[in-house]
């Protein structure tokens, strides 16, 4: 007997994307003319994105430009968890955050789905921050494949190791 086929749902990103649309986004805020004496800024502040500018709709005029870039460079902006803007002295802020891994929760509601539309012979597992999809069918799991991407979650998703 074939042995069973698998693959795993994920939901990460790629940091070098991220800093290259960072980069590229700091590079575009520093050279247009709209952004001409508003101190607007982006840059990395550990783990977080701060964005920075003299008004509120500067500061969300800079996270428009990181959003394009994030997007020209194939990253999703599911991932990307921008807070609401924020006074902070003379300038306000945006503080953005970058999702990683799948929760229990978004496991359990991706593996309901599975075991309610999929057909019978494939079983979902959870693992950490991953979801691992298995069948004997390798149709079986590119019809699961589909049926996760139709679904419209409110995280990133992507399929890994194939197999």
């Amino acid at each position: 007997m074939a042995a069973d086929s698998s693959f795993d749902v994920v939901s990460k990103v790629d940091r070098q994307e991220v800093d290259n649309a960072l980069n590229q986004a700091a590079k575009e805020v520093s050279q247009r003319f709209d952004f001409k004496n508003t101190d607007a800024k982006i840059a990395w502040s550990g783990e977080n994105i701060e964005m920075e500018a003299v008004s509120e709709d500067r500061v969300r005029a800079v996270l428009d430009v990181f959003q394009t870039k994030l997007l020209r460079r194939g990253v999703s902006l599911k991932a990307l968890d921008a807070g609401e803007p924020r006074q902070s002295g003379k300038l306000w802020k945006i503080t953005a955050t970058t999702q990683q891994g799948i929760t229990q929760e978004n496991a359990k509601k991706i593996s309901k789905l599975i075991r309610d539309e999929a057909a019978k012979g494939v079983k979902a597992q959870i693992q950490g921050d991953e979801l691992r999809i298995t069948s004997k069918s390798r149709d079986d799991l590119q019809a699961v494949q589909k049926l996760i991407t139709a679904q419209d979650y409110d995280f990133a998703v992507q399929f890994v190791n194939y197999r």
